[in-house]
């Protein structure tokens, strides 16, 4: 009788990674790199299941040593067990464990694939599709700090980006992310960029600081385009319902639909058209897949929602979108806007717009040990960063509704630590 695998250690890393140029968004702006914290559990058999998460630093790595207290001589299989042990509903209320539980679910699922032969999506009920499509993301940037390109402020360099996005990636579905200059400007911005490419898709998200009233304003200016969805105009279930009373675009979250107690009372009282579903920010790929199931069930859309991810995260996303059979929209990814990755192989490659599933057992993809380091070396010589502040607007913090703008015309240079 085959003996049960026993989990041995648990070791996190972080690490930070360069983007192309800072990203700027709603509330802030990524500094022109992401921070995420790396996972390794490994075996008593010497399997090493790798997970990811969002932020890190030293309280990140200490909270995932502490976990070892939990975990170490547990069976990774049971992993419905292991959410009840360091995420149990009640604890929760003193420590929200859902992102480290979301890390050690995708370690564990790769252990499980490793050990077993099979690719994720396998153990997930089998792959639907080998390819995951996937949307360009189209940030408004500050130039890169190191070679003072890649900036988007203006009407033409949204359109010059996309342009370069669509022809390096082949993309035939758009996301603006928005919420940064006043409501006009981008309205004139993103009805440029849906003339762009006239039998594409287009989607729009100003990270919910908008009133009810203006996302119905906007939402009604929008609604003879080919629009896939607008997200998260504004912040809340209620305000959300209100919108969609008034507007005729299905209207997408991944803000106030992250859970399933908020999934029911949208299912009893729609608000939301469009469920973005998150690998970390509902706790694995599993509980997404359970997510997905209702939202078949009721018949609302589904997509896959990007938090900043490199390759482990992204291997994440690529296997819940080959097995659910929902999926509504192209995934949506940051991954396009890295320069590197920690994983062997360097960046995966798109191509027409999707991304291939991994093939190799569990979720097909190793770490680059070189890589892991330096990026490793990297974080310990910069830091983190204020993913809630705007570098080119010091002491700046938004209020929601916002009336605090940024100018589109100003064009000072930003100081940035690369």
């Amino acid at each position: 009788m085959k003996q049960n695998m026993k989990i041995r250690d648990i070791r996190a890393t972080t690490v930070t990674v360069p983007l192309e140029a800072p990203l700027r968004h709603a509330n802030g702006c990524h500094w022109g790199r992401f921070v995420r914290t790396i996972v390794e559990v490994e075996t008593d058999n010497g399997i090493i299941g790798l997970g990811e998460m969002g932020g890190g630093g030293e309280s990140a790595e200490a909270v995932f040593r502490a976990m070892k207290g939990y975990l170490v001589g547990h069976d990774p299989a049971r992993i419905e067990e292991m959410r009840f042990l360091i995420a149990n509903p009640t604890a929760s209320l003193y420590n929200n464990r859902t992102q480290i539980l979301a890390a050690l679910e995708f370690a564990c699922l790769d252990i499980l694939g490793q050990a077993w032969g099979v690719p994720v999506s396998e153990i997930l009920g089998g792959r639907l599709r080998d390819r995951v499509p996937f949307a360009a993301y189209c940030f408004f940037r500050y130039p890169d700090p190191a070679t003072g390109t890649g900036e988007v402020r203006t009407i033409d360099q949204v359109l010059k980006n996309a342009r370069a996005l669509k022809q390096r990636f082949g993309f035939t579905s758009h996301k603006m992310k928005a919420g940064v200059f006043p409501p006009d400007y981008e309205l004139a911005a993103y009805r440029a960029l849906a003339s762009e490419f006239p039998g594409d898709s287009y989607r729009f998200d100003p990270n919910a600081v908008w009133s009810t009233e203006q996302a119905i304003r906007f939402g009604q200016a929008i609604e003879g385009l080919r629009n896939d969805y607008l997200e998260d105009p504004v912040y809340g279930l209620n305000g959300m319902r209100r919108t969609r009373e008034m507007v005729r675009v299905p209207l997408a979250t991944n803000t106030v639909v992250v859970n399933f107690e908020q999934l029911a009372a949208n299912v009893l009282d729609t608000a939301v058209d469009v469920i973005l579903l998150d690998t970390t920010f509902w706790g694995g790929i599993r509980a997404c897949v359970k997510a997905a199931a209702i939202c078949e069930t009721f018949q609302l859309g589904v997509a896959v929602h990007s938090s900043g991810e490199l390759g482990i995260q992204l291997a994440t996303m690529l296997h819940l979108g080959a097995v659910i059979p929902n999926l509504s929209f192209a995934a949506d990814a940051h991954y396009h806007h890295l320069k590197d990755d920690v994983i062997q192989g360097g960046l995966m490659r798109y191509e027409n717009g999707t991304i291939r599933v991994p093939r190799q057992p569990g979720l097909g993809v190793k770490l680059d040990r070189e890589k892991l380091r330096e990026y490793s070396e990297l974080y310990k010589r910069l830091g983190g960063y204020p993913y809630d502040q705007d570098p080119g607007r010091p002491g700046w913090t938004p209020i929601v509704p916002n009336d605090r703008w940024a100018d589109p015309k100003d064009d000072r240079p930003v100081s940035i630590p690369y």
